[in-house]
């Protein structure tokens, strides 16, 4: 009966190492061209390999930012499982692949570790849907929720990767008082927002997003990595520059705002943006004139014929942007948001801009530095829902799998995993 067992055992230890151990000279190429069925799952099955200790490298800018790996049984298997498409390839078409990537403008990123991810967010349901949360879902890459109480205390040490997303760090309530004042989730939006200020010990909740920005910026400034949409881009950045003056109306905190606010702001705190103005009016749907086009005031446009640009970068001399970048198309299309893209001239010059729409004051997509972090700031909400509006339905990313403006909010989860890999030539 003994020996039995410990055949048994044998036998199951046998099978798992076979599962995890690299069968010699052969790799699985993972294309993210257009030859891939489902582009956002590839990038789960990614993550998926590097929480098992499984290198992943990222071919920049070769067949749509291709994935590299190690032939395992086990990779394969969630490969079929997920629906992603593959290639077995051999050790020779491994060096050929390397050798055409030397030659052009490629590059082989090391991806080593999973990052730990973190989803800024209420505890409560809102009424409208997060992209990111939905991609991260869809691609079955896990992460954590976290609101302004686990900020607060210091939680954010525990993730290199933080998302934010339809929040307002004004403490304006996401500027909805026009048209949803009377309405019961608005109402319990600012109910629950006053009782998180009053036990943080603020007595009004602008004051208390305001330790919450900061609380992020220092985050950032220790080597976090932030990506934000939508409103939470224009309206953290306000609350930065606006840390020792109140530029919020008296509707939404009891008092006035401050008397000449506007030169009292101090843009050098501020990520992203300068010279930017508030809007002062509590009636009108608009954070900002960092906004471009105005939510206000938005300019005529058809979903057929929005569109952005990505910019190509170097893949040796500027890994980082050509990371966020990589995609199966150059050419990707417009959404809208509370804020849909960023005014050009309002974007600080160490910024680099990924994503633009061309012949236009309007940038989709930017990405800078701040301390030993980063930050990528991607404009609109939802990128396979052209105008989406609250109580619509969540976006069903099964019918989105090959989304190129999508695999740019899954391009930003990999990033801080990226190692550059330094090859022998």
């Amino acid at each position: 009966m003994i020996l039995k067992k410990i055949l048994s055992f044998a036998f199951s230890f046998t099978l798992v190492l076979s599962i995890f151990t690299p069968a010699n000279a052969q790799k699985i190429l993972i294309p993210m061209d257009l030859k891939q069925a489902d582009h956002l799952k590839a990038y789960g099955v990614a993550f998926w390999a590097l929480e098992r200790t499984i290198n992943v490298e990222w071919l920049l800018n070769y067949r749509g930012g291709a994935f590299l790996v190690d032939y395992y049984t086990a990779v394969e298997t969630e490969l079929r499982l997920r629906g992603v498409s593959f290639e077995s390839i051999s050790a020779g078409d491994a060096a050929q692949v390397y050798a055409e990537m030397e030659n052009g403008n490629m590059d082989v990123i090391l991806l080593e570790k999973a990052p730990k991810v973190a989803i800024y967010t209420p505890p409560n349901k809102q009424v409208w849907d997060d992209a990111v949360t939905l991609a991260l879902t869809y691609a079955e890459i896990p992460y954590e929720t976290l609101w302004d109480e686990e900020v607060l205390r210091g939680d954010l040490k525990k993730y290199d990767w933080l998302h934010l997303h339809h929040e307002d760090f004004t403490g304006q309530f996401g500027k909805f008082y026009a048209n949803f004042r009377n309405a019961p989730w608005y109402i319990e939006e600012v109910i629950k927002n006053e009782n998180m200020a009053k036990k943080a010990g603020f007595t009004k909740v602008s004051e208390e997003k305001k330790a919450v920005a900061l609380a992020i910026r220092e985050y950032v400034a220790k080597g976090g990595f932030v990506f934000a949409m939508c409103s939470a881009t224009d309206t953290f950045d306000l609350a930065l520059a606006a840390m020792h003056t109140d530029i919020v109306a008296e509707v939404f905190d009891g008092d006035p705002i401050e008397p000449d606010a506007q030169s009292k702001l101090d843009y050098s705190q501020s990520f992203a943006f300068e010279n930017f103005r508030p809007e002062s009016n509590p009636m009108v749907y608009e954070h900002s004139d960092i906004d471009y086009p105005p939510s206000n005031m938005p300019r005529v446009r058809n979903a057929q014929a929005d569109y952005f640009t990505l910019f190509e970068f170097s893949a040796k001399y500027d890994p980082v942007p050509t990371m966020l970048t990589q995609n199966h198309v150059s050419v990707v299309r417009g959404f809208m948001g509370q804020l849909t893209g960023f005014k050009r001239s309002l974007i600080k010059k160490a910024v680099t801009i990924l994503g633009e729409v061309e012949g236009t004051e309007e940038v989709k997509y930017i990405h800078g530095n701040y301390g030993r972090g980063t930050f990528s700031f991607y404009g609109g909400h939802d990128p396979e829902d052209y105008q989406h509006f609250v109580y619509d339905p969540p976006t069903q990313l099964s019918l989105h799998k090959n989304s190129p403006g999508y695999r740019l909010i899954l391009n930003n989860i990999l990033f801080p995993a990226a190692k550059k890999k330094k090859r022998k030539t």
